[in-house]
């Protein structure tokens, strides 16, 4: 599937509003904390795949594992099992197209706590979320078509900032 990399869309933040409104009733019985808007999407300004990544913090993922099936029924997820070790990985409506990811991750993981503080971390300085957004449109022109590839080559560019951070 190609990468495809757009500038920043201002409904992004409202797109994932709505889609937590809707999982709220769903996920309640599993919640270890808010929903978070997380990924690039969730960073005004910075271009990113036009996916709304939505994290969900719960308090393990043995106990968690009803809410795969309660996301397939309800809400049109799909789950894969990507990462399986440490989060319930889901994307809607299906794997080719993709508007929407869902992470089910422990809240008390380094998993959870690294994602957050990125997130934060672009927000909160410019001149990182410039670099970081020419660096992914760069990535994703050499693995236009190989999303796991785009995905570990920005790995060592988020564990440099996440070790400034942490």
């Amino acid at each position: 599937m190609a990468i495809d990399i757009v500038d920043h869309d201002p409904t992004w933040p409202a797109q994932f509003a709505a889609e937590r409104d809707a999982l709220m009733p769903t996920l309640r019985a599993w919640l270890a904390g808010e929903i978070e808007h997380v990924g690039s999407t969730a960073v005004a300004g910075l271009c990113a795949k036009p996916v709304i990544d939505i994290m969900i913090p719960v308090r393990d993922l043995v106990t968690s594992r009803p809410a795969i099936s309660a996301l397939e029924r309800q809400h049109g997820y799909l789950y894969w099992p990507y990462r399986n070790d440490q989060m319930h990985w889901l994307c809607k409506p299906t794997p080719e197209v993709r508007t929407h990811h869902v992470h089910l991750i422990p809240v008390a993981s380094p998993l959870y706590r690294e994602r957050l503080a990125f997130r934060d971390a672009l927000r909160g300085d410019p001149d990182l979320r410039r670099r970081y957004g020419e660096f992914k449109r760069q990535v994703a022109r050499v693995h236009a078509d190989d999303r796991e590839a785009y995905t570990q080559a920005k790995a060592p560019f988020i564990a440099e900032v996440l070790q400034s951070v942490l």
